[in-house]
């Protein structure tokens, strides 16, 4: 019983299953080390992972789960923070197949889901219909309806329609014992058929049945009447008055009870209008009083952020952009209204905002109606984890105390009283949440490694339970119990509630065999900690200083914080083997999580070796997404980088590495007969053995060598412009030898625009493809050879202008991460644009020329990531382009990945998910601009598309307006 498992016999378990279900099963330490962790502080290695394609797997997996006594865990994203989705158990991942919308009637408004599918992709659906799931956590775009079900998951707009819970009508599960039935509200008369057919339903509904009358009275009396109450079992949906619904009892139950198979869910009027007012109090606090008045004027979201996270976020450089649209204050409301048209919806934020300024202490005020700027303003709020995770020079914060909830009448209250006993037991955090239903979000910088700081960690929820029962509040508004906060529910409830939870669990899972430890009979707060105080990886020597990390890579592996961003399967870049794949081994988490289990040593022995982390990262395609779209900038190309040259030390590399890898050397020979070299690589005889032996498909193919380079083209010119504002084009390895007119353009554009262009004369490499096979030795040498032949340019402060965006965040981001100390790479680093930076950066009075064209626009991934992708879109606006930004994500090529045999198949599939169908529906009048070499060479591969750089752009748009000019001249003449 309670949190006791006996031992297993995983391998005899892992055959049978193998024999009998038609879905995955994995038992290898890879797959055991992925599902450890959740979003938690806790960590426990399964037994092993089944993706069940269907419910007859779920069922066939709990059958032999129960020949062999092994214990089960349902699972969705894997994103709880309270440790309920990782146990000592046969974790069941629905994810991966079971993610469908089986049926969405708009006319009953309710939708039939199985339990993997992705919240935003049922509201996308249920959006065609003016619908909505109104329960949406800021998870939304990779969460599944399972987990939410599991969790009782609620969101900023459960405010329209309540939790999860509320929103559930029918489930179906089934049991460890192998019951399968369907359940939901119960009428009396059903019950009675349901008792008198007998069985094991009848038997379970029987005893639920006496558990509501024996308990009906005290849940009536100890239950919060509070808006955010999920922590402990719903007992009170079984009483008479809320028609004994088994299904919304089931819900937040943490896949302790059942495994939920399919549900029937009910969907909201979504207002298709919406504006958004910020208001601004002098203190979180007083924002915190003011909620009542607000909320009596029926927002559809309404949303607390203190100062403290407004100045994290200003430390970090996060939302810079944004912040600005805060009105003057010290703590704000996020107030959103809703209606069938914007007139209406700003008709009741007006009515609202006249009320406020006619009150005492009226707030400053904003209204928002442009759908951008309300988009920026919410990305504060949404920004909460990564503003306060991992902060330089602070303390690492945890989730623990995250989601508390109090009536929303006395959220002020609780705040203060909640800083107070923080500030209590020397812990800070900032201060955030579902203001208007009360429930209260932080991170709290608990020290996890000290017996000391578990002690005061223990100590302080033990309070923090006792304050904010006081106040008629739940321990868990949205998170759930599962390890982190279960041992304190009787602080809540009492001890004969807690007899009631555990009764209810029996009913359903009388073996006790689903999900043990969590929320009844739960391991204590400071067990199965992922940390604790046998926490002590060796630490290594590193080639990347990690100066953001203490420079160690045990922090880094740290920063991953589990919410599994890097998950979803579209919108932005991160992470596009995981979008192709839907593996948890090829999402920046997964990636992250396996590399702080190869530190760790207990379940990956491998060290800097294992083959495990060798299978993730072989298809990490580096495009530094993470860094840009993780709310932590969990960094996996440095990651890479790094892993990849401790498993090759003193090991040959495979020959694409030396091929790929020092491409610089190789066209520098080959410049110097490009034409003999361009006719043997496409000779058959040759052209098929070099790509046997270098690992290339054979559907690519190799870019052909210029002519005559593009330093070869400068240093046949006569120096222009001279005396003017100087500026270093860089003569990146891939354009100078491969498609030169590129950097020809930049610098007729730049010269236009009245520079002197400098190109140096000596033979120079970022090293860009050298990271991908951790060759990082030569990259540091390449490196410090730029900084010694920049170094009078460098000092003067000339900038460095790249045209290929890979070459130029190698000095933004690599650069700085090998040398953070070198004052002369902080210099390059600081001095290096990008051409449309650059332009509308440094150009002073710069004008672009207009060029009245349609566009389709691809953003490269280290672009996008790294440096500033807006001053594209600036610039092509400027021109008077009418010009559309794919959200194309990564084009699957990344340098030498798109070449390569076994790597093929994922690059195209990464090109087909946006970009490749875009290019071939564009019209032949259209123009496809692409900054990236690789990104312009997947495009000619698969379509009869030349993408074009922005740079070639600018000087067509130079040479219409000379065309028109001398045309002109002709007319007048």
């Amino acid at each position: 019983m309670g949190n006791s498992t006996a031992a297993v016999d995983a391998k005899g378990l892992a055959r049978a299953l193998a024999r009998e279900v038609r879905g995955e099963v994995r038992f290898d330490a890879g797959s055991r080390a992925l599902y450890a962790t959740d979003g938690s502080n806790y960590r426990q290695p399964p037994i092993g992972v089944v993706l069940p394609r269907d419910a007859e797997d779920v069922a066939a997996t709990l059958g032999i789960c129960r020949r062999f006594g092994a214990p089960v865990l349902s699972r969705g994203g894997g994103t709880s923070l309270a440790g309920q989705c990782c146990n000592t158990a046969v974790v069941m991942d629905f994810s991966r197949h079971m993610n469908a919308i089986v049926d969405l009637d708009p006319q009953r408004k309710i939708a039939r889901v199985q339990p993997g599918v992705i919240l935003d992709h049922l509201r996308g659906a249920a959006e065609k219909f003016h619908l909505t799931f109104a329960p949406d956590p800021a998870t939304h775009t990779h969460n599944t309806l399972g987990g939410m079900i599991g969790n009782n998951s609620c969101g900023v707009h459960s405010v329209m329609g309540g939790r999860t819970s509320d929103n559930v009508m029918e489930l179906e599960v089934l049991t460890y014992e192998g019951e399968r039935m369907r359940v939901g509200e119960t009428p009396d008369e059903r019950l009675d058929e349901i008792l008198q057919a007998g069985g094991r339903r009848g038997e379970i509904y029987g005893k639920l049945k006496q558990l509501r009358d024996r308990y009906g009275a005290l849940i009536r009396e100890r239950y919060p009447d509070i808006p955010r109450r999920v922590s402990g079992y719903n007992l009170d949906d079984l009483l008479p008055e809320k028609g004994f619904h088994v299904a919304r009892a089931l819900v937040g139950s943490e896949a302790t009870c059942v495994s939920v198979v399919e549900a029937v869910v009910r969907l909201v009027d979504n207002p298709p209008a919406r504006v958004l007012v910020v208001l601004g109090y002098p203190d979180v606090y007083r924002a915190g009083d003011h909620v009542p008045e607000v909320m009596a004027y029926g927002p559809v979201g309404c949303e607390g952020v203190d100062d403290r996270l407004v100045a994290d976020m200003r430390k970090t450089g996060l939302k810079a952009r944004s912040l600005p649209l805060l009105p003057e204050g010290r703590g704000w409301l996020l107030v959103e209204f809703g209606g069938e048209s914007r007139e209406e919806a700003e008709a009741t934020a007006h009515r609202m905002m006249h009320a406020l300024a006619k009150g005492r202490e009226a707030p400053t005020m904003r209204l928002y109606a442009d759908q951008e700027e309300q988009s920026r303003v919410w990305g504060i709020r949404e920004s909460g984890l990564g503003a306060t995770a991992h902060l330089p020079g602070q303390k690492d914060t945890w989730p623990g105390w995250e989601d508390s909830a109090v009536p929303p009448e006395r959220v002020g209250e609780y705040l203060r009283k909640l800083r107070h006993l923080l500030d209590g037991h020397g812990l800070g955090c900032d201060l955030y949440g579902h203001f208007g239903q009360g429930c209260i979000h932080t991170r709290i910088d608990f020290d996890l490694k000290t017996a000391a700081g578990i002690a005061n960690y223990r100590r302080f929820v033990e309070r923090a339970a006792d304050l904010v029962t006081s106040l008629g509040g739940s321990l868990s508004g949205e998170h759930g119990d599962g390890q982190s906060r279960a041992a304190l529910l009787r602080r809540m409830y009492g001890d004969e509630l807690m007899r009631a939870f555990r009764e209810f669990k029996a009913i359903w899972d009388p073996h006790w065999k689903m999900n043990p430890g969590k929320v009844i009979d739960a391991y204590e707060i400071g067990d199965n900690l992922r940390l604790g105080t046998g926490y002590a990886p060796a630490e290594q020597k590193l080639h990347f200083k990690y100066p953001a990390d203490h420079g160690s890579f045990s922090e880094a592996t740290l920063r991953c914080v589990g919410v599994g961003k890097c998950r979803r399967e579209e919108g932005g870049t991160m992470c596009p083997s995981y979008m192709v794949t839907r593996e948890e081994m090829h999402s920046t988490r997964g990636r992250a999580h396996l590399l702080f289990e190869m530190l760790r040593g207990d379940l990956l022995t491998g060290g800097w070796r294992d083959k495990h982390v060798k299978e993730s990262l072989e298809l990490c395609l580096a495009c530094k997404g993470c860094k840009g779209e993780c709310p932590v900038n969990v960094d996996l190309a440095t990651y890479k980088a790094e892993f990849m040259a401790h498993y090759y030390r003193r090991r040959l590399r495979p020959p694409a590495a030396y091929g790929f890898g020092y491409l610089d050397l190789w066209s520098r020979l080959a410049a110097r007969a490009p034409g003999v070299v361009n006719t043997v690589t496409r000779t058959a005889g040759v052209k098929h053995l070099l790509r046997a032996v270098m690992g290339i498909h054979q559907g690519r193919p190799l870019p052909l060598y210029a002519r005559q380079t593009f330093k070869a083209w400068f240093a046949a010119r006569p120096v222009r412009n001279e005396g003017g504002p100087q500026v270093i084009v860089w003569p990146d390895t891939f354009n100078n030898h491969f498609q030169p007119r590129v950097l020809i353009a930049a610098v007729e554009v730049l010269e236009a625009a009245g520079h002197q262009v400098i190109v140096p004369g000596e033979h120079l490499c970022c090293g860009r493809p050298l990271y991908d096979w951790g060759l990082l030795r030569r990259a540091s040498r390449l490196l410090k050879r730029n900084l010694e032949v920049l170094g009078p340019h460098i000092r003067a402060g000339v900038p460095v202008v790249g045209l290929e965006p890979a070459c130029a965040a190698t000095f933004r981001d690599e650069l700085l991460g090998l040398f953070p100390n070198d004052e002369q790479a902080k210099r390059l680093s600081a001095q290096t644009y990008l051409l449309s930076e650059f332009l509308t950066q440094r150009a002073e009075a710069y004008q672009p020329p207009r060029l009245g064209h349609r566009a389709v626009l691809h953003g490269h991934c280290h672009h996008k990531a790294v440096m500033d992708f807006d001053s594209e879109q600036q610039l092509l606006d400027a021109m008077g382009m009418d010009c559309e930004t794919l959200d194309s994500g990564c084009c699957g090529m990344a340098g030498n990945f798109g070449y390569e045999r076994d790597k093929y198949d994922i690059s195209i599939a990464c090109g087909e998910r946006v970009l490749l169908p875009a290019v071939r529906e564009a019209t032949a009048e259209t123009l496809i601009i692409a900054d990236g070499f690789s990104c312009r060479e997947q495009i000619s591969h698969n379509s009869n598309r030349i993408a074009l750089h922005l740079a070639e752009v600018l000087r067509m748009g130079l040479e219409s307006e000379k065309a028109s000019s001398v045309a002109s001249r002709g007319l007048n003449g």
